[in-house]
């Protein structure tokens, strides 16, 4: 650690469900400071969800999360004038903070009519464990076991 890191920010859980998950996921979902749009759009995904599955939009959400967060990623790690990709460990956080921006990347390039249906798409896909954001996971997760042979760059 070269530079000391950041205090992080302690954040309310979302006022409907009750949920940190859910207030995180709405705020890497804003375009513009738009909480309000973000919010409407996230709620409006979860009733989707309740509606199409029959069962509790907090946990498909849960669940899709748990499935699309990796356990090992690659990092570039230079030594003597090469760069490796040297496989990592990838933290609790940042596990789940990869995986909330691979289901909205995901969803935004889904095909459908609204922004909300795509979401609550490729939540059920990622809850059942198929779906654009499971292989870019599996995808992070080869690359990692095929470098493992670099993992003495630690």
């Amino acid at each position: 650690m070269r530079r000391r890191t950041p205090v992080r920010r302690e954040i309310a859980p979302d006022v409907k469900y009750n949920n940190l998950h859910i207030t995180m996921f709405i705020n890497r979902m804003m375009y513009g400071g738009k909480r309000s749009t973000a919010t409407r759009l996230m709620y409006d995904a979860l009733d989707l969800v309740a509606e199409r599955t029959r069962k509790d939009p907090v946990e498909v959400f849960e669940s899709a999360l748990r499935n699309v967060k990796p356990t090992l990623e690659v990092k570039p790690r230079r030594v003597g004038g090469s760069t490796y990709q040297v496989p990592v460990d990838v933290k609790e956080f940042r596990g789940i903070t990869l995986a909330m921006r691979w289901l909205i990347q995901n969803a935004r390039k889904r095909s459908g009519r609204t922004f909300s249906g795509k979401l609550a798409g490729e939540f059920m896909d990622a809850a059942t464990g198929q779906g654009a954001s499971i292989k870019k996971k599996d995808e992070v997760h080869r690359m990692a076991e095929a470098n493992l042979a670099f993992a003495h760059f630690r």
